[in-house]
């Protein structure tokens, strides 16, 4: 009863209805509207490779101002990174080094 108490908007259709073309101004204006979406398209990228560009020169700038100071690692850091295996540490998967597995086990 809720139902037919509100009015329909919209009257269902006995027959089916033929789809007129549309206008040579109508199709003017989807033209024109798509032109103007591509070039709107186009300026945005354009705009954002330029932004892209100028962040990386100021950072190109600044680095070469103030340089990072490259932190050397000792060969005995590099060989203990490399050994450590993620998922060997908690157990999913076999240790590729026994005796490392059954030390950290027990």
């Amino acid at each position: 009863m809720a139902q037919d108490s509100q009015p329909r908007v919209a009257q269902q259709v006995a027959t089916p209805q033929q789809l007129a073309s549309p206008t040579a101004r109508e199709m003017r204006a989807q033209a024109v509207h798509r032109l103007q979406m591509g070039l709107f398209g186009l300026c945005a990228m354009l705009l954002l490779v330029g932004l892209a560009n100028i962040i990386m020169d100021r950072a190109r700038l600044a680095e070469q101002e103030n340089p990072v100071a490259e932190v050397q690692t000792t060969s005995s850091e590099t060989k203990k990174k490399a050994a450590t295996d993620p998922l060997a540490d908690i157990g999913v998967v076999p240790a590729a080094d026994p005796s490392a597995g059954a030390d950290e086990g027990n």
